[in-house]
């Protein structure tokens, strides 16, 4: 079951890590809004604006971040050793062909995305590891086709977690339940919907323009 709730805060809830961790994704989002300047004609709704915005730095976070995550997957690893016990997330036997390494941003070392994973994973311990488990209507249906991705990606993010009774979160205090597990994994959940409906009806507005044109 996950941690239990409580009132006492990690002593390394705002350490430099942390704050350089969350001050790294404020940037993504500054990155596209500054883009969004840039490359949007100033005329441009902000509905249009939020959604360039959203997409780039949607985009900004899988390259970069979760790119990093990947890449620690494959790349960083470390002896494992069988007689002592560690708080290291196991790596699944045979991973790459070996069963005696551990893998993933726990094995990182100083590297800055690994230090940023390891902040991350002290509210969702598997994300120390290796993890197994959008005018045009054209526009539109890719945004939808993208929206539903992200939905999907985080139903098996954390569907299956559930389903072992959220053993690997750690929910005991504010920061790691409504920060960095509710809000920025809802964040995924709350626009993709909002996407989805706002495509759909600017999907459903050109079809009745095209239907009012035949009735002409």
């Amino acid at each position: 079951m996950a941690t239990e709730p409580s009132s006492s805060l990690s002593p390394d809830l705002f350490d430099q890590t942390t704050i350089i961790s969350l001050l790294s994704t404020l940037a993504i989002v500054f990155v596209a809004y500054a883009a969004s300047l840039r490359f949007l004609p100033s005329s441009s709704s902000g509905v249009l604006r939020f959604l360039f915005i959203w997409h780039l730095a949607d985009a900004l976070c899988h390259f970069l971040l979760e790119g990093s995550f990947l890449y620690h997957c494959f790349f960083s690893h470390q002896p494992l050793v069988d007689d002592l016990k560690t708080d290291l997330f196991p790596t699944p036997p045979g991973f790459l062909g070996y069963s005696d390494r551990v893998y993933g941003a726990q094995s990182g070392g100083d590297n800055p995305f690994a230090q940023l994973w390891m902040v991350y994973a002290r509210a969702d311990k598997r994300w120390a590891g290796v993890d197994l488990g959008v005018n045009d209507p054209k526009v539109s249906i890719w945004m939808i086709v993208l929206a539903t991705c992200e939905l999907y990606g985080g139903f098996m993010t954390f569907c299956p977690e559930w389903l072992i009774g959220s053993a690997n979160l750690d929910t005991s205090n504010f920061m790691y339940l409504w920060v960095y597990l509710f809000f920025f994994n809802t964040l995924w959940v709350w626009i993709p919907l909002w996407i989805i409906w706002y495509s759909v009806k600017d999907i459903s507005n050109a079809l009745n323009l095209r239907q009012g044109k035949k009735t002409l």
